[in-house]
């Protein structure tokens, strides 16, 4: 397990930037957006942050996209584009969403509809040795453990994984039910501390005691999907340093 970041965490930063900060706070890894940072389509800024992200001594996590299977072909977002600029950036994987519909909103056409673009998109990824990855998220099929589970049963593909974030407000070992079940699956995780709400950001460090024993539960099952931090208190670069020392210190080898 590597500690990294997540880019849409400082929007408003370059890349360079972003580089700057990880390197200054010891984060081997990153997932760049594909909405500000690396566009979808745009494949020369996505060579040219690949190249950057090298030169710096980071490897890329993850190309965070924002396509959502089933719904943004409707929408002129063309997961071709999506993938030209993952390859292009040198990502392993591209994190997709799962729909633009809850799991109580979706019927059974929906459910298909998602699933069959999921296997079209993995194929084609597939083909480049890139993985796509569901974002665990509200407002998605991905909402809840027993629809996110379904829908990674429909998607027995090699190349399919899933990203994890614990529930806001929930009990730990609910949480730490809900990683067990994932775990074989999570490509990476989303790593920081609202309480109990999306509406209270805290220090990562406020929740080192719920992290720690999510770390502990990766080990105990001998997965070590990496860590990645998304979002700080208020946006601020400066809040950045205390949340990745918290990070590289859950992360450290037990001796």
């Amino acid at each position: 397990m590597r500690p990294g970041l997540v880019s849409i965490t400082f929007r408003k930063l370059s890349p360079r930037q972003i580089l700057d900060l990880c390197r200054a706070n010891r984060l081997e890894v990153i997932e760049w957006g594909g909405d500000v940072h690396v566009p979808h389509g745009d494949k020369a800024v996505a060579l040219e942050v690949g190249k950057l992200t090298r030169e710096s001594g980071i490897a890329v996590a993850a190309y965070g996209s924002y396509y959502r299977l089933a719904a943004s072909p409707g929408t002129g977002l063309d997961f071709a584009d999506v993938l030209a600029s993952a390859v292009a950036l040198g990502s392993p994987a591209i994190r997709v969403w799962a729909g633009n519909r809850s799991s109580a909103e979706s019927d059974a056409g929906w459910r298909q509809a998602v699933v069959d673009d999921a296997w079209r998109c993995a194929d084609l990824a597939a083909e480049h040795g890139v993985a796509i990855c569901y974002e665990y998220h509200g407002g998605t099929l991905t909402d809840n453990l027993e629809s996110a589970c379904e829908l990674l049963a429909a998607t027995e593909h090699p190349f399919i994984k899933t990203l994890w974030q614990p529930p806001h407000g929930i009990p730990l070992e609910k949480c730490l039910a809900e990683l067990r079940t994932l775990a074989p699956r999570v490509h990476h995780i989303h790593t920081f501390h609202w309480w109990p709400d999306s509406g209270h950001r805290f220090p990562l460090r406020a929740g080192a005691e719920r992290w720690s024993a999510y770390v502990a539960e990766l080990r105990r099952l001998g997965c070590d999907p990496n860590l990645l931090l998304e979002f700080v208190r208020e946006d601020d670069p400066a809040a950045l340093v205390d949340d990745a020392l918290c990070l590289r210190e859950l992360l450290a080898p037990q001796i």
